[in-house]
């Protein structure tokens, strides 16, 4: 993917700008008000880089204490492969999905079941299955 601007596609893949998609809950202006919308906007934030982003929507238990993203990593797509809870009136809810990356000219995928919870009201990724 190349350098995202408010105006450009989202990440995510769902068609969007990204101003109106994800970057909304990366400026802070709404949460991500289910399970799917936060794993997407977490992919969004990898690939713009928001590491501040990723932090904040993790679980306190589980979080590091840094987050360094390589700067060669561009990530290419996202596929959502199934979904479990994760509602606006869920607790908790598991995404799968997969994400396509290149690390120079080495492409790569990501594999994932990834488990999320509410915290205050707020869903965060707890961990990966």
């Amino acid at each position: 993917m190349d350098a995202v601007t408010d105006q450009s596609r989202c990440p995510c893949g769902l068609g969007e700008s990204y101003v109106d998609c994800c970057g909304r809950f990366h400026g802070g202006a709404e949460a991500a008000p289910t399970a799917e919308a936060l794993m997407r906007s977490r992919y969004s934030a990898f690939a713009v880089r928001d590491a501040a982003y990723l932090l904040r929507t993790w679980h306190p238990r589980t979080r590091p204490r840094r987050l360094e993203l390589d700067p060669r990593q561009r990530w290419t797509g996202l596929e959502i492969l199934d979904r479990s809870g994760g509602g606006l009136f869920d607790q908790a809810g598991v995404v799968e999905f997969r994400a396509g990356y290149v690390i120079g000219k080495r492409p790569g995928t990501v594999r994932e079941r990834s488990r999320f919870t509410r915290v205050d009201g707020h869903w965060v990724y707890l961990d990966a299955e």
